[in-house]
């Protein structure tokens, strides 16, 4: 599928495949030291190639999770996804991820990925639920899942901790 940001930039979203497993680790990599808004820093994401590869794979199997890829004449500028645990308790549960470049920050990509994701899962039959997590300073993006419908459910206190300091996570959770 074929989107235009703000910024008049096509951009395209497709599921992640087993090719891209390579260019996801890197990218993961980069924007690790862009924010201190991820759980994980810069050269962090320190995954097997042959190992995410078969992540990959075996998400691709599940019917209630998805991983997609957003990417800029080829290069990925961002990754959201839904994993879902196949136990009959939690299956109905999906965690959402979402990762945006700092170049394209505030270009409406967060956005287009998030309502990806609550359009499929909306429709694959499974999910009834979206949680996800993010620091309690992480104002902007906060505002984003408000508008989509997410709602505050809990705070773990100090539950980060980066360069010297503690932060507060806030989970989030969007019935569907």
């Amino acid at each position: 599928m074929k989107v235009r940001l703000k910024n008049g930039n096509e951009v395209t979203i497709k599921e992640a495949t087993r090719n891209d497993a390579q260019q996801m680790i890197n990218f993961y990599n980069v924007v690790g030291g862009e924010t201190d808004f991820l759980s994980f820093g810069k050269n962090e994401f320190n995954r097997d190639v042959e190992e995410y590869k078969k992540f990959i794979d075996s998400t691709s199997l599940e019917q209630n999770s998805i991983i997609l890829i957003a990417t800029l004449e080829d290069v990925i500028i961002g990754i959201a996804s839904i994993n879902s645990s196949q136990k009959d308790r939690t299956k109905h549960v999906g965690t959402l991820g979402i990762v945006v470049s700092e170049q394209l920050v505030g270009q409406g990509l967060g956005r287009i990925l998030m309502e990806e994701l609550i359009n499929w899962a909306t429709s694959n039959g499974v999910t009834k639920k979206i949680s996800l997590v993010t620091r309690e300073d992480n104002t902007f993006a906060i505002e984003l899942y408000e508008k989509l419908g997410f709602e505050k459910e809990g705070l773990l206190k100090k539950d980060n901790f980066i360069n010297g300091v503690y932060y507060n996570t806030l989970v989030m959770g969007l019935f569907i």
